[in-house]
């Protein structure tokens, strides 16, 4: 008779639920074999889900396929909404039919996994490129404008450029063919990657202006206007990097 062990062994290579090893364990009486069973099992059926979810979020990806289209770029942002630091773009080529388990809307990923799933992208991805727009250009433009220039930068960069770009929730001034979807992060694969590839990005430059305007908690708020960057500016002031046009900041910088 086999060990547990052994048996142990023989399910972690299984891939299917009716995989007939199942059936001829399942006779097996001991509980650490069940155990095991059910325990195999339940990992299968948590990666068929994935898999599943992640074929859901190709739809968009689907029909540029059909139409002969294998370049699609997954534009997103990230940073309109704080009141410190800039807005980050980021464009993404994936390749075909291109499936990163746990990739989703950046909101959605933990951000203890953040890092994880970012490498994989960079790994996996045909091309990115990323546009950065401060807190100056934010002021002089407003922030729906500097978002626009943003992603303009980041296609921009790619190499090679996109036949198609999917775009989350935004029009841009652009020849290239695109479809833009109301929340692209959370129903397109590629809008999901530029998603994290932004976040990290800015989380990133907002860790660094922590250690430089220390006071504001910038490496935990990324910019936002929690309770302690607001302590912060009242007490320490408007540093270089704050959004003079966003209130409470204006009105602090005025007086």
């Amino acid at each position: 008779m086999a060990t547990i062990k052994e048996i142990k062994e023989k399910l972690a290579l299984i891939r299917q639920l009716d995989d007939p090893f199942f059936a001829e364990m399942e006779k097996d009486g001991r509980s650490g074999v069940n155990q095991a069973i059910a325990k195999r099992k339940r990992e299968i059926q948590k990666r068929l889900d994935e898999d599943e979810r992640l074929e859901g979020m190709l739809a968009y990806e689907k029909e540029c396929y059909e139409q002969g289209i294998d370049l699609i770029a997954g534009i997103d942002e990230v940073g309109r909404g704080p009141l410190a630091g800039p807005v980050v773009a980021a464009a993404v080529i994936l390749p075909k039919a291109c499936k990163i388990p746990g990739l989703n809307d950046s909101k959605k990923i933990p951000k203890s996994k953040h890092k994880k799933i970012y490498e994989a992208v960079l790994q996996e991805a045909i091309a990115i490129g990323i546009g950065v727009k401060d807190n100056q250009v934010i002021d002089q433009v407003n922030i729906y404008q500097a978002t626009k220039l943003a992603m303009m930068e980041a296609i921009g960069q790619l190499d090679p450029q996109p036949q198609h770009l999917l775009i989350d929730a935004m029009k841009l001034d652009l020849a290239i063919p695109q479809t833009s979807i109301i929340k692209g992060d959370a129903n397109s694969l590629s809008i999901a990657a530029a998603s994290i590839v932004a976040k990290v990005t800015r989380d990133q430059m907002m860790e660094e202006f922590d250690r430089v305007y220390p006071g504001y908690d910038f490496a935990q708020n990324a910019g936002y206007g929690t309770a302690n960057h607001l302590a912060g500016l009242h007490k320490l002031g408007v540093t270089p990097i704050h959004r003079r046009s966003f209130e409470p900041v204006k009105s602090i910088f005025e007086d």
